[in-house]
């Protein structure tokens, strides 16, 4: 099965190679495809602040991957498994105190 999916996805790429137009267009050049002219200069840096909150927000959502499925067997987990979840949410809670006291939650 690896051996054929290798070779299908090399014929793909040899394909389009062969097949495929190789001729530079503006459009094709420009920094953004959503068809607005830049304002500005296109390579500017970003803010940490940005990359702070993206991460912030992958941690405290991927939560939600461990409350789902506790919530689907919730009741055979009976009681232990109530208080080990309340344990969970409760640090989730005191981090997200934390962040929002040291004011990583705000854009400025």
């Amino acid at each position: 099965m690896i051996i054929i999916a290798s070779l299908a996805a090399l014929l793909f790429v040899g394909a389009s190679h062969v097949l495929g137009e190789r001729k530079s267009k503006i459009a094709k050049l420009s920094p953004y495809e959503c068809g607005m002219q830049t304002v500005g200069p296109t390579r500017r840096r970003i803010t940490i602040r940005y990359y702070i909150i993206a991460m912030l927000f992958l941690i405290f959502d991927i939560e939600i991957m461990f409350l789902y499925p506790w919530a689907v067997v919730t009741r055979s987990l009976k009681l232990f498994g109530f208080i080990e979840m309340l344990i969970f949410v409760f640090i989730l809670f005191v981090g997200y105190v934390y962040v929002w006291k040291k004011g990583a939650l705000e854009w400025d």
